[in-house]
């Protein structure tokens, strides 16, 4: 990354209900709700356009006080949203569902994106849209050993397949010069977004996704704001000096990339299988090289095409195992997702 005095989730990908456990001993076919594909298709199309906007960001602000100022500005934003509409009830959560929120908030915001914001100084957004692809990986494992789960023979193959397709993709990028410190922070961002993913799911989190999003971001604003001064990067800062467009793509990043597909994010994580939320990082790349071509010209190269269409089809295969499965709350156990209630 939902929504307070929700209409029946089908409607809006930011409404929460409890899931009621199946009666039959057998699993049955699951079908997902038209607000889970309404929050995919927001986290693929955004998020996919973020590594664009991140890339301008960071050509005139510093890296880590710019992804401070991006979920402090949205954190507050979504609070002063639920105070208005909700009250202080809207924000009231239990002491460990706030710990909780914040260490999820800390590994997918500052250990997640705050190393992807440091590593696209040196490292090209298209290339860092396909180095993050690396997240659905990292998830099958993290869901197969820490959380039991043997991984279906279809969903490993679509896992595979679509690496596979971002491999081809990322052959013509990897032959230039990139350094590979940048390599190494975005892969390790990787891991870090892929284990608040899984943490999420194991932890208990607010039950209003809302409130969850707006605690997270702003416990990983404030860790991003420590880390940019311990890295001085409050020394010579000069914001009469941040350009234009600078300043637009962090508007940017916080209105969709925060506001909107951050919480459609915390919202499927809550909602649907944890391998279906990580799909988006199979999407994104295809997506950043599509808007590559229509706003930078850049070529679509065979080894592009080829690789994008080998990723749809990965997804797809992921897909069709999420629809198949047989927890009637779209978590991947068979047990209702926690936190979520109808508010």
């Amino acid at each position: 990354m939902t929504s307070p005095a929700s209409p029946p989730p089908a409607t809006t990908p930011g409404s929460a209900t409890t899931a009621t456990p199946s009666t039959s001993s057998a699993p049955t076919p699951t079908r997902l709700s038209g607000a889970v594909w309404i929050a995919l298709a927001v986290v693929y199309v955004v998020w996919g356009s973020t590594y664009l906007a991140i890339r301008i960001a960071v050509e005139t602000m510093p890296s880590f006080f710019s992804a401070a100022a991006r979920f402090l500005t949205a954190g507050l934003l979504l609070a002063g949203y639920l105070l208005v509409r909700q009250g202080p009830a809207g924000l009231r959560v239990r002491g460990r569902q706030l710990a909780s929120a914040a260490l999820v908030g800390l590994l997918l915001l500052t250990g997640g994106n705050g190393l992807v914001v440091l590593g696209e100084t040196s490292v090209p957004s298209g290339l860092a849209a396909l180095l993050v692809a690396a997240v659905p990986l990292w998830m099958v494992v993290l869901t197969a050993v820490g959380g039991g789960e043997r991984p279906k023979r279809a969903e490993l193959a679509g896992v595979l397949l679509g690496l596979v397709g971002l491999g081809v993709l990322s052959a013509p990028a990897i032959g230039g010069s990139v350094e590979p410190i940048g390599v190494v922070l975005i892969i390790c961002a990787t891991l870090a977004w892929a284990a608040g993913s899984f943490a999420s799911k194991k932890i208990p989190m607010p039950g209003n996704v809302l409130a969850a999003s707006a605690y997270q971001m702003l416990a990983g604003g404030l860790c991003n704001v420590l880390i940019g001064l311990a890295r001085g990067e409050q020394h010579g800062l000069d914001l009469g000096a941040v350009s234009g467009r600078s300043w637009l793509a962090l508007a940017y990043l916080v209105l969709f990339g925060s506001l909107l597909a951050f919480t459609a994010y915390a919202w499927l994580l809550q909602s649907a299988p944890l391998t279906l939320a990580g799909t988006y990082a199979y999407v994104n790349p295809v997506v950043a090289v599509l808007l590559g071509w229509l706003i930078l010209a850049e070529p679509l190269t065979g080894p592009t095409l080829a690789g994008g269409a080998i990723v749809v089809v990965g997804v797809c295969l992921v897909v069709s195992v999420s629809r198949r499965s047989g927890s009637p709350s779209g978590s991947p156990s068979g047990r209702p997702s926690k936190g979520l209630r109808r508010s």
